[in-house]
């Protein structure tokens, strides 16, 4: 990976002892690595060594397990610290203005919790609680599952975002398909938000004309101020952001409202006073009450 991001003959000969025997070490580890997998990786040359195609092939998933080998350390990093609570948390796109504020209090009072916050579909997020990979998560779905309790977590609209001088925004209400003409914004591939708009035209036949794909809910609506395209969002996400050039129109759709709730498998909370206090943070002490008494 060293030699790929210089972009640049990497010198591993030196003149010292040390640093020679050294060099010469790092020389058998890649030779040896070479030689179990049957390719040639480097190219040699006088001043250093830079990589071969099948070197530039093996690079990305090289790249991969640095990430999972790092993201272990920092996910073992509190339990060496002595702080052994750990708690696994997906979440829909609420991760972007509802959650922030939300842990921030559960944090202050449970200094000691260390989370790993995702951003997943609803769908992801079930099976992960169910198979006990996600300790709790928050999703949009109406459905129940006789595995989970669902304590209710907030209330939102998906709304449409337009220029305002835009044929849209002169409209109170439009549908879904009526929007399929336009150029659109949307957030990056992946996105929980992005994906579920996807599946949706998808259903309805249709399909979005991506002027271009961007990483935050305030570059959505500054490009839609611009009159780049319109967009979907959460009404929640827009607050006081909301560019003056942006109008906001009603989405006329059974899915536009969500129902946002908190998931986590039956029994979770017994025994468990770091889960019980985050949930009650997030549900307020109704929401904890509500599943003690099984309702």
């Amino acid at each position: 990976m060293q030699i790929a991001d210089t972009r640049r003959h990497c010198r591993c000969w030196f003149s010292s002892g040390e640093s020679h025997f050294a060099s010469f070490g790092l020389f058998l580890r890649l030779k040896r690595l070479e030689e179990a997998l049957g390719v040639a990786l480097f190219v040699r040359q006088a001043r250093g060594v830079s990589l071969t195609a099948a070197g530039n092939v093996m690079l990305e998933p090289v790249r991969h397990c640095v990430a999972r080998h790092e993201q272990m350390h920092a996910d073992l990093s509190p339990y060496a610290l002595g702080l052994t609570t750990h708690l696994t948390f997906f979440a829909n796109n609420v991760v972007n203005f509802h959650l922030p504020d939300d842990l921030a209090r559960f944090f202050a009072a449970r200094p000691s919790v260390r989370i790993t916050l995702e951003e997943r579909l609803g769908t992801d997020i079930i099976v992960a609680v169910l198979q006990g990979r996600a300790d709790l998560g928050v999703v949009a779905v109406d459905s129940d599952h006789p595995d989970l309790e669902f304590p209710p977590y907030r209330e939102d609209r998906f709304v449409v975002v337009a220029p305002s001088e835009s044929r849209l925004a002169r409209r109170g209400a439009v549908r879904f398909t009526e929007c399929f003409g336009e150029p659109w914004i949307c957030q990056q591939n992946g996105s929980a938000l992005h994906t579920y708009l996807m599946s949706q035209a998808a259903a309805l036949g249709g399909g979005l004309d991506v002027r271009v794909q961007v990483a935050s809910f305030d570059a959505v609506l500054r490009l839609v101020a611009s009159g780049a395209g319109i967009s979907i969002v959460p009404g929640s996400a827009i607050g006081k952001r909301k560019p003056g050039n942006v109008t906001v129109v009603e989405l006329k759709e059974p899915w536009a409202a969500r129902h946002h709730r908190v998931c986590f498998r039956k029994g979770a909370l017994v025994g468990n006073r770091h889960r019980v206090d985050l949930v009650e943070t997030l549900c307020g002490p109704r929401g904890v009450a509500r599943v003690a008494a099984g309702r």
